[in-house]
This record gives structure tokens, sequence and C-alpha cells, in this order.
């Protein structure tokens, strides 16, 4: 039996493969002109380990110099020994213009047009060579805007396995698919996508579900759903729809459809504005009660707009709820696309070209965010301090050991950070979070040393800060400046001094990390849930 095997690259992009029995991933993926890192072939050298997101697999032969028993334990794997039991996700280590792939292109042709109401227009694509459209339910795709040079990004509401490619976009005045869909848009329009990307898709079903739509959110939990009634999961599926007006309140008939469909599959609908249809009035975080958290025992999988996500983890924080897993799809700031209100956008070529290596892969594919969400102020605080060991660790290992190329890129990464903070407060929260970790990360890359680097890239503290830092989060002004500190402490070789620097800035950085999540909570009011503009999946 054939199993479907997501490949994630670094770089935002994901290929699905399928892999069959007694066939290992490398060699499903060489078939299908991916070249994954590979050396021995032979599960002796290392060069294709990989971590396994999801499903199981027989781990095959291989040696202690190439994985030991303890990386099987954590879910690490050797593509070239690995045979999938089950679908599977697949982190490799390296982008994929490397293995000389890249995400594929699609010519297409509008068949539907339903206008649900004025904040919401759903429509249907006939694909061209739909045989090669592999894709997880909850990926997006970039669509180009007909008419247009306008690039954006939209989850599928369809399955895989169904033939037309289906989507749901929120209608706003100034968006750019807003006004093609409103004004423009006919049955037959030629539409061009590339993708599938984002690392927000279903993962094998082992534990109960919890699925979180904030309005058109709900586009990629209806390919979930979808997906699911092929293969019912024998485990409780529970939705809860947050919208904020009455026109926002659409596709209950899907939802309707899925009850009859999908074994022990139910959901809830909660409107933040009154006197709307909508049995509740609200926000999602009313309506999650212990009888879907299941202890923990949970896989949550959220989509909706930067202030919904904030809101959830936020409360999901304070009520000490810790999921098995908490995924996540965060639609665009309005800044990021360019002043309208849409989903996603890749990063323009000249912005590309002018910020350079500052911009990461999965970045330029979209404006869009997807991914994993950590909670807990004591997760935080116990993150930090495992850093600090490990920082203290590598101070001492490369203290009068760096060449000034090493001090003249660490002072600039140090002036990075200053970059994203302005008086006391997180003035770009994305461009913090990376910079601060790269700066954090560069001795344990200079030091050639893999297992250091390797416990100090396990750690979930940029993760936890993604998921707690905004724009406008306060931030303690010793936080930015220990890092000029630790890099001068290090030009003197002063080992002291260095060590109380890596100290006192945790000290610190939790300070700071406590505040933001303080600072989270008290605005989920102000949010709503909801962010106004056109949204879509």
């Amino acid at each position: 039996m054939a199993h479907q095997v997501a490949l994630n690259f670094e770089d935002g992009v994901t290929k699905v493969i399928r892999v069959g029995d007694f066939e290992t991933i490398m060699d499903a993926a060489y078939k299908a002109r991916i070249n994954i890192p590979s050396d021995c072939r032979d599960g002796a050298c290392g060069t294709c380990k990989s971590f396994c997101d999801s499903g199981s697999f027989d781990p095959g032969d291989f040696v202690d110099d190439a994985m030991t028993e303890e990386e099987l334990d954590k879910g690490y794997l050797l593509t070239c020994q690995a045979l999938p039991e089950s679908d599977m996700s697949v982190n490799i280590a390296g982008t994929s213009e490397a293995a000389k792939t890249s995400a594929a292109s699609f010519a297409s042709t509008v068949t539907t047009l339903d206008r649900h109401s004025d904040s919401t227009i759903s429509f249907s694509l006939d694909v061209e060579n739909r045989g090669d459209l592999a894709f997880l339910p909850g990926q997006y795709v970039n669509i180009k805007v007909p008419g247009t040079d306008e690039v954006r990004s939209y989850s599928m509401s369809s399955g895989p396995e169904v033939d037309a490619a289906s989507f749901m976009v929120r209608i706003s005045p100034q968006g750019a698919m807003s006004e093609y869909l409103r004004d423009r848009a006919e049955v037959g329009d030629a539409v061009e996508f590339t993708g599938p990307f984002g690392s927000f898709f279903l993962r094998e079903p082992k534990r109960p579900l919890l699925l979180l739509a904030g309005g058109t959110g709900l586009a990629p939990l209806l390919s979930i759903l979808e997906k699911l009634t092929q293969n019912p999961p024998g485990h409780p599926v529970h939705l809860i729809y947050g919208v904020t007006r009455e026109a926002d309140i659409v596709g209950l008939d899907w939802l309707r459809d899925y009850e009859s469909r999908l074994p022990d599959f139910t959901w809830d609908l909660i409107a933040s504005e009154e006197g709307t249809s909508a049995p509740h009035t609200g926000y999602v975080t009313a309506l999650i009660g212990p009888e879907h958290l299941h202890d923990g025992d949970v896989d949550i999988y959220l989509c909706g707009p930067p202030p919904m996500v904030n809101a959830v983890s936020s409360w999901m924080d304070a009520e000490g709820v810790s999921p098995a897993n908490f995924y996540f799809e965060r639609f665009a700031p309005k800044e990021k696309t360019g002043g309208d209100a849409e989903t996603g956008a890749p990063v323009p070529s000249e912005t590309v070209a002018h910020r350079g290596e500052e911009i990461s892969g999965a970045e330029a594919v979209s404006s869009m965010e997807t991914g994993r969400l950590q909670f807990g102020a004591a997760d935080t605080a116990a993150h930090l301090d495992a850093r600090a060991g490990l920082e203290s660790a590598i101070v001492q290992l490369m203290i009068g050991k760096t060449t000034d190329e090493q001090f003249h890129n660490w002072e600039r990464l140090a002036s990075a950070v200053d970059s994203t903070v302005e008086d006391g407060k997180v003035v770009d929260a994305e461009q913090f979070v990376t910079t601060n970790f790269a700066f954090h990360e560069y001795l344990f890359t200079v030091a050639e040393n893999p297992v250091l680097l390797e416990a100090y890239r396990g750690l979930d503290t940029q993760q936890q800060m993604s998921a707690t830092i905004w724009d406008g989060s306060p931030i303690l002004e010793s936080v930015a400046r220990d890092h000029h500190d630790l890099v001068e402490a290090f030009r003197r070789q002063d080992l002291a001094a260095a060590l109380e620097i890596v100290q006192r800035h945790t000290s610190a950085a939790k300070d700071t990390m406590e505040t933001a999540v303080e600072s989270a909570q008290s605005g989920e009011q102000q949010s709503g849930g909801q962010q106004d503009g056109e949204q879509s999946s």
C-alpha cells in the first residue's frame, strides 16, 4: 500500500510524494526528481537525517555515527532507510532550491462563483493536469489575480481528492482579489496559481481534534474535514466557527453535511456582534470546554487573523492548557500586503533584492504564517533557562577563539536586533524574533560542535516568542544592550563577565516574555477575535 509523504523544506515549500511498499523515502523522492540530501545511502553517514513531524515508519538499519537510538526516539529518521507505515510529514534539512524542486505552477479555469454575501465569495477552479496538484488538507497556494500583477495566498477549501480546487475569500473595499471577484469575475476566466505551500495541514489523527476557525479561516478546516470523511479517525472532532457579523456567517450547509458524513463530528457557531443568527455571542474561547480539551490529549488546528491566534494562545496559556499539538495558520496584517486587507502575498521581488539574505524562503513565499504554537509562561521560562545553560557552555568553549570577522558578524546581528526596538517597544515583531534568534544562535553555528548546535535548535524559544511577541510589545531596554555587552566581553576575553551577562540577559528575557503574555491577554477583548478586511484561506 502506497503512502503520502510530505517533504517540508526550510524555504516553506512542501512537496508530496507517493512512497510504495518496501520503498524508502529517498528512493521515492528521487523517482519524483526531488534531490533530497544524501551521500552513502547505506545508513552510515547521517547526511539524510530528517525529522518526522507526523506518521509512523520502520527506521531500517543504521549505525550510531549516522543516528543514535536517542535521536530515533525523538522522531529523527534517515530517509535512505526509513520505510513509511502510514502517511507522513517529514522536515528536510535543506531548501527546495538545493533539492532542485519547487512549487509547481498550474493553469485553471473558473467553473463556479458563489456570492454568499457582501463579505464572502467562494469560487472553484478546473485545474489543468489536476493529477499533478498534490497537496495536504489545510495547505495554501499563491493565486495571480486575473488582470493584474498581484499575487495573493489562499488555502484550498476542497479536499485533496476532489477534482475541483475551491477557495473562500472575504471581500473588502480595497483588496485586489476582492475587486476582481466582486466586479469582474466570470465563469470561464483563466486563473494561474503556484503551490502548494505551508506547514498548516492535517497530521495523522491519533487523538481527538479541536478545529477553530475565524471567518474565512473556515476554508482549510473544510479541506481537513473532507479528508477525515475518507478515513474517519475514530476520535471526536469538534469545530468552533467564530465570525464578526451576520454577513460573515457562511458555509453552514457544508458543516451540516459533514455532520452526516463524519462520525462523532460536532460544531458550534459564535459571533462577536450582538443580534446575529449565531446561537452564541462572544469569541471562540468562550465555547472551548473541558469536553473539547480531553485533559490536553487533543490536537488543535486554528486558522484566523493574528488577533484571534494571539487571543486563543493567550487564553490557553492563562488556563494552563497544554494540548498535545497546536497548529496554526495566521492571516497577514494589512501592512504586509501593501495596505489592503488581503490574506497574504509573496514579498515583492524588489524587497527581496534590497534585503537579500535577511528574508527567508518561507517569508518570500507568503506573508501568511503557518506553524505550531507552544504555550505556558512556565514552559517559556524553562526553555530560556535551558538556553542559558547551553549558552554558558558555548561561551566557555569559544571565548578566545573567535576571529575578527566573527566579531564583526556577531556585532552586526546585535545591531539588527536594535533596529526592531524603539522607545521600549518592539516595532517589528517578526524581525525581532528572527534577528534575536540569529544572534543567540551565532556562536553555536561557528563552534563546529553539532551536538550543541542541535541542542540549541531543539529549543522552542523562537516559536514561543513568535506566538507571544507582537508589534508594540514592551521590552526591557537591557535586552538589546546585553547583546552588545556580550560581544564586548568576548573581545576582552572576560569569561566571568560573559557568563554574568548570559544570566542577566536570561532574567530580563523572562520578564519581557511574561509582560508580553500579560499584554496579549489584556488585548484579547480589543481584538474581537477577528480582523477587519479581506481574509481568506
